[in-house]
């Protein structure tokens, strides 16, 4: 069987427990999460929730037909990496003494990543974008000691308007 990753989107309510309680069924189940975010959506009585599953077909398929089961669960949705856009957010501390300080700042700049804060002998690096994108820039940090990393896991939402899910009241 070959290991497959699928990124579920879910239009919830926003209730006490809704998070533990889809959290919960993955546990009960054996399921893997890679990741998962969370976070309101212009309709305050809804929270949308993004699951990063892997597992075989079957398992994935089980995992989307479960969570679809579960009563505050309004809207599931497979989102295609081809028609959908993914993005993750990475808080990076890094050592760095003020001689090293500009060589860290360059390859921030390089990617588009923010200074958000700087200590005498540290800083830290804010950087949006995509898994690999992520990957990369840390992957250049290798020289410096990473005193610190705080990752969101992935969110999206797919392309155009055609799968907008309207919920009526």
């Amino acid at each position: 069987m070959h290991k497959k990753v699928k990124v579920f989107q879910l239009l919830v309510d926003n209730t006490s427990g809704v998070l533990s309680r889809i959290s919960g069924l993955f546990s009960r189940r054996g399921y893997n999460i890679e990741s998962i975010s969370a976070g309101g959506t212009a309709d305050p009585r809804y929270t949308r929730i993004t699951i990063v599953a892997s597992g075989d077909d079957e398992i994935l398929d089980q995992i989307e037909k479960q969570v679809a089961k579960l009563i505050d669960v309004r809207d599931i949705k497979v989102l295609a990496p081809d028609d959908s856009v993914f993005r993750e957010l990475v808080l990076i501390k890094v050592k760095a003494t003020a001689k090293e300080r500009q060589a860290v700042i360059s390859v921030a700049d390089i990617f588009r990543a923010k200074i958000v804060d700087i200590a005498p002998e540290s800083l830290i690096v804010e950087l949006t974008g995509t898994q690999s994108k992520i990957e990369a820039f840390i992957s250049l940090l290798e020289g410096y000691e990473i005193l610190e990393l705080a990752r969101t896991g992935i969110t999206g939402l797919g392309r155009g308007i055609g799968n907008v899910t309207y919920l009526e009241e």
